[in-house]
């Protein structure tokens, strides 16, 4: 919604102050569809160019994620916690042969099945029970799992700002593709040198209007849009960091309690609930099956 706002008021204020200043749109009108097509097709031919089919097709839904907002929310961190605090209190009262058939089949399991948000998501689905898979393969040292983990989160990190990447660089050559479209104004313009000068004065001002949008395009719309995208991608990554913390404590050898409390230091201040109130979340959990 805030995204939509500032597009509005963008136009308002650009358009609006060239209007009060005595312009007149007729100009930027009349030239802008032919010089959008310009601009605009050669950024997309750019992005063809310099993009993986990987990129393209996370396009589109990373556009939903500018408007939706991050998809973890405050209560999907407190499910989160309460769903460690069960891993990770089961494998030390249980043991690890009991949490093998969660993490094997964690479509099926009791746990899991009771945060199905979380359980839908390929990678921290994965990144749970891969990296409990190792420690019941007797990986148990604090530094190889954490190392281990942090390449994971890395290497998910780099996909998931690969479409914010193509959006900077779109932004960094609007205002160049902008000149282009006005060098062949420009053009065109020298070609019919011998018409009036009002003519000549409106092909100008039309060749100028590429110039405008390149810039206005670059800096108003697309750049703005890549750093939002950057800022939504690295607040989610800090929902896979939760998952890190904790696993790691759990590593360390801390109590289940401690371990999520030390993953709840984590979790952004936003979304961070109170100490009593994770509490008051986990001695609500029915008893495990």
């Amino acid at each position: 919604m805030l995204q939509i706002i500032g597009i509005v008021v963008l136009f308002a204020c650009v358009f609006g102050g060239f209007l009060i200043s005595g312009g007149k749109l007729d100009s930027v009108i009349e030239a802008a569809p032919h010089e959008l097509l310009t601009i605009g097709g050669a950024a997309l031919a750019a992005l063809l160019i310099a993009s993986s089919m990987y990129t393209l097709k996370k396009i589109g839904g990373d556009f939903n994620k500018i408007m939706s907002g991050p998809k973890w929310k405050t209560a999907d961190f407190r499910d989160l916690l309460c769903l460690l605090f069960l891993l990770t209190k089961t494998m030390k009262s249980k043991g690890l042969i009991a949490l093998e058939a969660h993490i094997e089949n964690p479509q099926e399991s009791s746990i899991f099945k009771r945060y199905p948000k979380i359980s839908k998501d390929h990678f921290a689905l994965g990144f749970i029970c891969d990296t409990l898979r190792m420690m019941t393969m007797s990986l148990e040292d604090p530094l190889q799992v954490e190392a281990a983990m942090e390449k994971q989160l890395d290497k998910h990190h780099h996909e998931a700002l690969s479409t914010a990447h193509s959006l900077a660089l779109m932004a960094d050559g609007l205002p160049a593709l902008g000149i282009v479209a006005a060098v062949l104004g420009v053009i065109k313009t020298m070609g019919a040198i011998s018409e009036p000068p009002e003519v000549l004065g409106r092909m100008i001002g039309s060749a100028l209007v590429g110039t405008f949008l390149g810039v206005f395009l670059a800096y108003g719309i697309v750049g703005p849009l890549g750093t939002r995208l950057k800022a939504i991608v690295d607040e989610e990554a800090l929902f896979y960091h939760v998952i890190r913390d904790i696993l790691v404590a759990h590593l360390h050898g801390n109590a289940a309690q401690v371990s999520v409390e030390i993953g709840r230091g984590s979790v952004p201040s936003e979304a961070q609930p109170t100490f009593q109130e994770l509490e008051e979340s986990i001695n609500n959990i029915p008893k495990v099956e």
